[in-house]
Parts: structure tokens; sequence; C-alpha cells
């Protein structure tokens, strides 16, 4: 952000040649290098490739600030990530973590991104040998990205300068220093900017091999539909945190009361956007045993249906993936090491990604509700142990000791966790019926500490983000299935629908069908079903604050891992709960089953009010005095 006071950027064409990097500020006189990039199509399709390399990298687990900044995941203590020292608690005004204002300690520098858009859009009009067609797409795809990286500023620091256009040369201090826009002029912006975008684009990609990733109709109106239900949540609608916070214009940044009216708005773009996606031919991803060559059980095929809804590339419920940040590295760290035990210690499983315990006890029980509310699982005896039995082959191994908290849980919690005793399909084994890999990870076994950066510090690890066709060799050999980033899923649009719809107008037929098409692929009965049979309060899901309470936990538990839980934990106003609760897992420097299953706790996390919105950088409060720091920073 500091750069905008720049007067003008211009593009040498060198440097765009160079992987569509970052670009150096020069003088006014040398104005022909941006003609000279705008003069062919190929030139300028580069230049809009540079657009599209601000993009946060969401499939790097460092790149993703969703990923470690909570409470989802907890490290190794050797762990440098800047993301992590967030949920540590060290985040400061001086040297910010992922500062995407800035561009540095992890972020990209968004506010030059969004300058790089303007300039695209400025110029693409330039461009003699292409069709007006392709030139309006072209800018769409710009004013998408522009629209969308603003958005990416507005969740993290609230109130943000809006950069409609580039400052001219000509421009007085006034113009140079922008100020801070309140709350519904950036919503309101950022949403005209992406129906402006989704008017010029194509509904979906049709030339699949040289275009996938690249922006559509249906990944504009998703996104709109997001930012209208962040802009409607707690933390942007009436939150009396920051009642009274104002720019040093004075001008109110918030505003003062909830308007019901923005969930109205947000059910509507939810809708749109919904109805775009399935006339398109998006829908929820099912894994078909017919193109498999191994015959597996029903609870197999349940399980792939979650993993491989997203590590299965481009797969039907995929709206957006992101093909510059491939899931490579993060499935290395997904994975245990010494999961194959007839292969010599693998190197390239690095197997340091660990869900809490917490996370563990978020998914429902197997009658589809939360451990605490199912009137028939013994929760007070979840920390017993218990033996696998051939009754659970498929997700414990048979005749091994666990935990009862391991027992009786949903399908999405064997697909989306490894564990001490629990089956680990895939990875070369596809017999279900015959031995399959587990992992055993108390003291001295395979997928315990083997030095102090190579291990699940919690004792479990994310096996939803691990394609199930990796293959682990000797050595450093570990051949990955690598699959575009699934920056939006389908699911996730299900679920935003149902909860901006809960909220508009209450429960009902609708709300209901969105979360049960998610249970119904998760192998779970219906939310009326599940509770009505099972649930300690079984008419829960007839009132708005029940179903509420129903949708958050729904998204929590679909979207685990996917970068979504920090900010919804956020939004809803709920970080302030659970990012104040200790960081607990096994007890992993015990051999025995009954020391090593005793909760232990790792770290005492603390959060405030006042980390709802990341501090501004002081250097940037010393440039511009129009923009003032964020409350209790």
């Amino acid at each position: 952000m500091k750069k905008i006071i720049c007067l003008i950027f211009i593009v040498t064409l060198p440097q765009l040649f160079i992987s569509c990097k970052k670009y150096l500020d020069i003088v006014p006189d040398n104005v022909a290098t941006i003609d000279y990039a705008f003069r062919l199509r190929s030139t300028a399709e580069r230049f809009l490739f540079t657009c599209y390399s601000y993009m946060p990298a969401m499939g790097n687990f460092d790149g993703n600030p969703a990923n470690a900044s909570g409470d989802e995941y907890w490290l190794p203590v050797t762990n440098t990530s800047n993301a992590w020292q967030i949920a540590r608690g060290n985040q400061n005004v001086v040297n910010c973590y992922m500062n995407y204002w800035q561009g540095n300690a992890g972020g990209k520098d968004l506010f030059e991104g969004i300058r790089q858009c303007n300039i695209f859009l400025e110029n693409i009009g330039k461009v003699p040998d292409m069709e007006s067609t392709e030139k309006d797409r072209w800018a769409a795809e710009a004013k998408f990205l522009k629209a969308y990286y603003h958005y990416w500023l507005f969740q993290m620091y609230g109130p943000i300068p809006l950069i409609k256009d580039n400052v001219p040369v000509s421009a007085g201090e006034d113009e140079v220093y922008p100020a801070r826009e309140p709350v519904d002029s950036c919503v309101n912006y950022i949403a005209q900017q992406l129906d402006e975008a989704a008017a010029q684009l194509p509904d979906k990609i049709e030339n699949e091999v040289s275009e996938l990733g690249r922006i559509t109709k249906a990944i504009a109106l998703t996104v709109k539909a997001q930012v209208l239900v962040l802009a409607a949540s707690p933390l942007f609608n009436g939150n009396s945190d920051h009642a009274g916070f104002k720019g040093p214009d004075g001008r109110l940044l918030f505003a003062q009361a909830n308007d019901p009216q923005k969930w109205v708005r947000a059910a509507a773009a939810c809708k749109a956007a919904l109805t775009l996606c399935e006339s398109q031919g998006y829908k929820l991803y099912t894994f078909n045993p017919q193109f498999f060559q191994y015959k597996i059980s029903d609870t197999t095929r349940i399980e792939l249906s979650i993993r491989n809804a997203v590590c299965e590339k481009w797969n039907p419920e995929i709206i957006w993936g992101h093909t510059n940040s491939l899931a490579g590295s993060i499935q290395a760290g997904a994975t245990p090491r010494g999961l194959d035990p007839s292969k010599t210690a693998n190197s390239a499983t690095v197997g340091n990604l660990a869900p809490t315990l917490k996370i563990a006890q978020m998914f429902y029980t197997n009658h589809g509700v939360p451990i605490n509310e199912d009137k028939n699982w013994d929760y007070n005896g979840r920390f017993k142990l218990r033996t696998g039995t051939h009754a659970y082959r498929y997700d414990l191994q048979e005749g091994y000791q666990t935990v009862a908290l391991h027992f009786d849980r949903e399908p999405r919690f064997y697909a989306d966790l490894g564990f001490d005793g629990g089956i680990w399909y895939g990875q070369g084994l596809f017999d279900d019926n015959a031995n399959l890999f587990f992992v055993s990870s108390k003291k001295g076994q395979p997928a315990s500490a083997q030095n102090q950066s190579s291990y699940s510090v919690t004792g479990y690890w994310p096996k939803k983000l691990v394609n199930f066709n990796n293959v682990i060799g000797d050595g450093t050999t570990y051949t990955i299935q690598n699959y575009p980033w699934p920056i939006i899923r389908l699911a996730n649009l299900y679920l935003l629908y149902a909860e901006a719809e809960n909220e508009a107008n209450g429960p009902g037929a609708e709300v209901y069908r969105y979360i049960n098409l998610i249970r119904e692929r998760a192998g779970i009965a219906s939310v009326e079903s599940a509770w009505t049979n099972y649930a300690r309060n079984p008419s829960k899901f007839t009132t708005k604050e029940g179903m509420r309470d129903i949708i958050q936990r729904e998204r929590l538990i679909e979207l685990a891992f996917e970068g979504q839980r920090y900010w919804d934990l956020r939004r809803w106003k709920k970080a302030v709960d659970e990012l104040n609760k200790p960081i607990t897992g096994w007890d992993l420097a015990q051999e025995d089953a009954t020391a090593y299953y005793r909760e232990k706790v790792i770290y005492n996390q603390v959060f405030t009010t006042r980390d709802y919105l990341w501090p501004i950088p002081e250097s940037e409060l010393l440039s511009n005095k129009k923009i003032n720091q964020n409350p209790g920073w």
C-alpha cells in the first residue's frame, strides 16, 4: 500500500517475460514501454497473467494464512511459518506477519496487484490483433482480480482504501494518499466490480486444456456471494466492538446497527450463483467404483467421495481451482512417516501438519450429530481404550488398541483424519478386504517423532488433503498426484446459501435441502432425522438459532482443512471463544496406550477482540496520515 504514492507504474519488457513478477517504478518519459506491452496479443496476455500472479498461494501451507493462523493445525516448535506466529499471539504492528498490505512476511502486495489490474484495464483496448469480445473477456478477468484483491484485504483489515484508478502524474497530495472507505462502501464497490466482470465472463471454461483455472462467470458470482455473506455476518454487520470507530476525517467506518436486509441480499446472491453453477453441470462429487479396478466396500466408497472432492483435480464440484498453487508440499506435510513399514525411512513424507484434538472432537458421531449431543454415544467415556474389531476393519486396524473417541464416528472423520490405529486407504494398497496401511504413532512406532520437525505434535494428520493414489517409496521418493487447490467447491456455496437463507427467512425446505445434499454425500442422515432420533435436543433444527448452530458446525466439518475455518470463526465473531481454548493433543512421549491417550496441553492460545482485524503496518501509518490503526493495536 505504501507504494500507492508512486506517481505512475510503467512496465519494462524484460520484466514482462520473467514469470510475471514485480515491476519497477520508472519515470514517465519511458511510457513507450507500456505501449510495447500492449502492442501484441501475446504480450498483453502475459500482462494479464501478471495480474493473476498476485493471487495468494492457497495450496501452499505457509502461503495461506487461514491454515496456520487459527486453531485447526498445530506445528512443531521448529516451524517458522509466518501465519503460525499469528496463532501463537505474536502479531505486531512493526513487522506484521502475513502482510498483504505491503507484501512481506509471507504476504503478497495486493495493492500492487490492484495497480497492475488497473494498468491492464487502462491499456487492453490498445491491442491491435484482438477481437473486441476477447478484449472484453480479458478486461473482465482483470476486473474480477481487482475486486478479489480488494475482498481479500477487506476480510483481513476491515475498511480499506478503494483503488478505483491509478494515481496520475498530475495528482496532488490529496489524491496520492487515499483514505479508508466505510465497510458498506467497500462491500458495494467490490460487489459492483464483480457484477461488471460477470457480465463479460464465460459461464464456464470451454477450452479446458489451456484455460482451466481462469475466471468464469460462475466464479465471479460465487465470490460475490462470499463477499455479501461476509458483509452480513456479525463481524461487519452491527459489530458493537467497533461502534464509533472513525477514520481521521471523522467518518464512521462501521455501520452502527445490524441490518437484516444484508442477509436477504446475500441469500439472493448465493441463489443466483447456485442457479448458474447447477445449470453448467457443477454437482457434488461422488466416487464411481465402476471406473475403479478394485472392488471396494460402501464405507471406502463414501470416504473416497469425501477425499476426492478435494483431491481429484477438476472434478465436477470444483468451481474454482488454483492452477498456480498446486497441492504438492501440503500433501507431504499431511502424510505421516512410516506409513509403509516395508520402505526405509522416508524423508519426503514430512508429516508435520497436525490437526488439533478439538478438531477431532468436532466431527459428528455416526448418527450425524455432535458427540456431546448424541444421546446414544458415550461422551464422558470418549477417552477410554477400545480395541478395533472386524466390524470396524475399514476404518480401524483390527486387534489394535486405540481410544473410544475413534469409534462410531461419521465417515468424514475417517476420510479427513489419520490417527493412531486408523486405516489409511490407498498409497498403493487398494483392496480394502486385504491388509491396508494404518497409522501407529505411539513412542517408538513408525509415525512417532523421529526428529524435531517431521512429526505430528497432536497425533493427528489431515488425510483429506492426500490423494489416495500417491505412492510412498524408499528414501526421498514420494510420488504425488498433484491437484489444483480448490478455492471454491460447490459444497461451500451450498452451505453459504443455507446459512444466508436461514438468517433471512429462518429454517425451511430450502435450508434443509442444501445441508442434506452434503450430508447425504457424507453418508449420514438428514438434519431432521438425525436430530429427531438421536439428539438430546430433538427440535433444535426447527429454530433459526438452533439451525444457525447446526449450519456453522456443518461448515466447519465439511470444509475442514480447506482454509475456511479461520475466516468463518472471525466473521461469526466466535474466534474470541474458540481461539482462547487450549491447543491439545495426545501424550506423544508414551509407549503404552493408557499413557499415550491422555489429553495434553500443548499451548494456551490467546485471541482478543483486537485480533478480529489485522494491524495496519506502522510504516504505512507514518506515510499516510489519512489512515489510522485498527482498534486495539
